[in-house]
């Protein structure tokens, strides 16, 4: 059998024209393409703005990274741009701030670093006063912590101390329980048949005897203010007595006295008059009757009044 003739082999096409002109300029494009967009996030980042140094200190800058944020009512006005670790042993760290935002941080700043249990960490601006010189460049602040995660063991401390604490306060023993009982037992005693006062005198047998005496002693008052002063329509007491004596002393000592002007007015004529001795001697002799009479009158009523005042003693001696 004769084999087949074997077929031409088909001709080659010629390359297209200027390939290596067209790749180079397709690399040049990409190039200022890639570099435009370096350019532009660059630009985005503000690295071609003007901006001034804030250097923040804090004890411990766990969470703190490179690039993150200061915020100023929660709008970024600084970024993080280096962390280093000072030659005290504190964080240093290094917020670049635009010099246009720069107007909102004061001398009176107060910056914070704050760190929850959800979320990232975050650098906080706070100016109570905008009235205050502006802060000056390359300044460096305290920084204050606030970190949620750090004080749970303090919070579980605090909870279990104050657990302990009901715990002893509840117990059976406890000095709350004898005081709720001590309470318990004189609201019993203030419901009783005497009520605040079984109450005060711990219980019902006291109060009773205390109304008693009480009771007693109104009695005797009773019956000491019928004898001093008697009774309303029925027999005079002591003080309306002693009264009464007084009044008939006052009586009595008038007549005295007037007796008394009489021997005053006849010694006189006696001394004036020599001649009438005998006429004077007479009405002396009255006189002295009449002044007699008044002091046995006087004698009289001290007599009955010491005889009717109730606090009058005996002084009468008896003999054998």
């Amino acid at each position: 059998m004769t084999p087949a003739p074997e077929s031409p082999a088909p001709a080659s096409s010629p390359p297209p024209a200027h390939v290596e002109f067209k790749a180079l300029l397709l690399l040049i494009l990409m190039g200022v393409l890639v570099a435009g967009f370096v350019l532009y996030v660059m630009y985005a980042r503000g690295v071609f703005e003007s901006t001034q140094r804030l250097v923040l200190i804090s004890d411990d800058s766990e969470g703190v990274l490179v690039g993150m944020d200061l915020t100023f009512s929660g709008f970024p006005i600084g970024r993080v741009q280096r962390i280093d670790l000072g030659a005290d042993g504190k964080a240093r760290i290094l917020i670049d701030v635009p010099r246009k935002d720069a107007n909102w941080l004061r001398t009176s700043s107060v910056f914070t670093l704050e760190r929850g249990l959800v979320g990232d960490t975050r650098i906080r601006a706070f100016t109570g006063v905008l009235d205050d010189p502006l802060l000056p460049p390359d300044s460096e602040r305290n920084v204050l912590r606030g970190d949620t995660a750090a004080e749970i063991p303090r919070l579980v401390a605090t909870a279990r101390e104050l657990l302990e604490n009901l715990q002893t306060i509840t117990a059976a023993d406890s000095s709350l329980n004898t005081s709720l009982a001590n309470v318990q037992a004189v609201t019993g005693r203030l419901n009783g048949q005497y009520g605040v006062l079984g109450g005060a005198l711990g219980g019902d047998e006291n109060a009773k005897k205390i109304i008693a005496t009480l009771d007693r002693v109104n009695a005797l008052l009773a019956k000491a203010d019928q004898r001093v002063f008697g009774q309303p329509g029925g027999k005079p007491g002591v003080m309306d007595d002693a009264q009464a004596a007084i009044i008939q002393l006052n009586g009595v000592l008038s007549d005295a006295r007037s007796s008394l002007k009489k021997v005053d007015a006849v010694l006189a004529e006696a001394q004036a008059v020599g001649s009438n001795a005998r006429i004077a001697t007479n009405d002396l002799g009255a006189l002295r009757a009449e002044v007699d009479a008044s002091l046995r009158k006087v004698t009289q009523l001290v007599d009955e009044i010491n005889r009717k005042w109730p606090f009058a003693r005996d002084t009468e001696l008896k003999l054998p």
